[in-house]
């Protein structure tokens, strides 16, 4: 039986794919085991992959490049938190192995097209 990819759908606006991967991350979360560390990392990437997706729309608000470049700089750090979140549930082998796998290749993605909107705007 072939999987479905979660990313499949090509999105070529990154906010709509900031959107996405915050809410494939709340999927995601839903199916783990109940444990404290599960529930730890759950709520960790809840806010980081959320709080991403918040700050690049308060980065297309901004007015200078300065401010613009610095939301940027939230979001990738924020994507980077969620980063880790997910590696660490992929060590431990939490959730669905195949959608963790694919969170994982997105926001990879998503990092490197936040760092070179920050490199373009420099």
């Amino acid at each position: 039986m072939e999987e479905y990819n979660i990313f499949s759908d090509k999105i070529f606006n990154f906010e709509d794919r900031l959107v996405r991967f915050a809410g494939e991350c709340i999927f995601f979360t839903r199916n783990l085991n109940k444990s404290f560390e599960n529930e730890y990392y759950k709520n960790q990437l809840i806010r980081s992959s959320g709080s991403s997706s918040l700050n690049f729309g308060e980065a297309q608000g901004t007015i200078t490049n300065k401010d613009f470049i610095f939301k940027l700089k939230l979001v990738v750090k924020e994507l980077k938190e969620s980063r880790n979140s997910l590696k660490i549930l992929n060590y431990i082998k939490e959730g669905n192995e195949i959608i963790r796998n694919l969170l994982l290749i997105e926001i990879e993605e998503l990092i490197a097209i936040a760092s070179k909107m920050i490199i373009n705007k420099q």
